[in-house]
This record gives structure tokens, C-alpha cells and sequence, in this order.
């Protein structure tokens, strides 16, 4: 009964989500699934997009940036890699 509230929290939680355009460091570890000790770390080294309040206390990010910065890294898939060898070998022959 208790894996069943705590998964109806986490729907809840992610519906809120999809309202927020600003989102707090529990927000963003809901949302991508990372641990608070990694984006401390992620944040720490400047390796995430993220904004400070005007004291410096708080840490938030933008939603849209988070998402974009998950998806910044593809990996082609083996087909495309097949294709930019063959493309590769067919302008470097001349």
C-alpha cells in the first residue's frame, strides 16, 4: 500500500511539473532522474544551465534550458554512423 501512495505522489509531483517553467533542485531531480549529490556537482562545476536568487541562497532552473541540456548529447545511431563512413569515403576518394 505504500509503494502505491508513494507512486501517486510521484504522478502528482509530476504533473505539477509540467506547469513550472522555473524548478527547484527536487524538481529537476524528479525530472531527470539525477541525484541531489550529482546536481550539486553538475551545478558546482558549471556543467548545467541554472540561475541564483538575488541573495545566492536559492538555486532554480529553467525548465525548457533542462531540457535542452538533456538532449545535447545524442549518439548516432549505428545506421548513421554506417551512412557518414560511406559519405566520408565517397568525398575523400577524389
Amino acid at each position: 500500500m505504500d509503494d502505491v501512495l508513494k507512486q501517486l505522489q510521484e504522478l502528482k509531483q509530476l504533473a505539477v511539473l509540467g506547469a513550472k517553467t522555473a524548478l527547484t533542485m527536487n524538481d529537476v531531480c524528479l525530472l531527470t532522474g539525477l541525484s541531489k549529490s550529482h546536481l550539486y556537482k553538475l551545478v558546482w562545476s558549471k556543467k548545467i544551465p541554472y540561475y541564483k536568487s538575488e541573495g545566492g541562497k536559492l538555486t532554480y532552473f529553467n525548465k525548457q534550458e533542462i531540457e535542452k541540456w538533456l538532449l545535447a548529447y545524442r549518439v548516432p545511431t549505428e545506421a548513421e554512423f554506417e551512412q557518414r563512413a560511406i559519405n566520408h569515403c565517397v568525398t575523400t576518394q577524389n
